[in-house]
């Protein structure tokens, strides 16, 4: 297991991509670190947001302002408030 190297992320500073989903629109803002992989994402949803793809990759959430709900492909869900 690698450390995850400590930083500020002045979030100014990254581009924010949009990526329409089934329904809504997500912002993302991405930083790519040199460790196996790892990205680390802002991102801001639209009301209503559904997304039109089963993400494969584990994930880490913490979620900075309202709720939202997290659905796994098989039907499983988590509410995040």
């Amino acid at each position: 297991m690698s450390n995850i190297p400590f930083q500020a992320i002045n979030w100014d500073k990254i581009e924010r991509t949009e990526h329409k989903g089934e329904t809504g629109t997500a912002y993302w803002q991405t930083i790519q670190l040199e460790l196996d992989g790892l990205r680390i994402r802002k991102v801001i949803y639209s009301e209503g947001y559904l997304a039109d793809h089963w993400c494969q990759k584990g994930h880490i959430v913490h979620c900075l302002e309202g709720n939202f709900i997290s659905e796994i492909e098989t039907g499983e869900y988590n509410k995040n408030t």
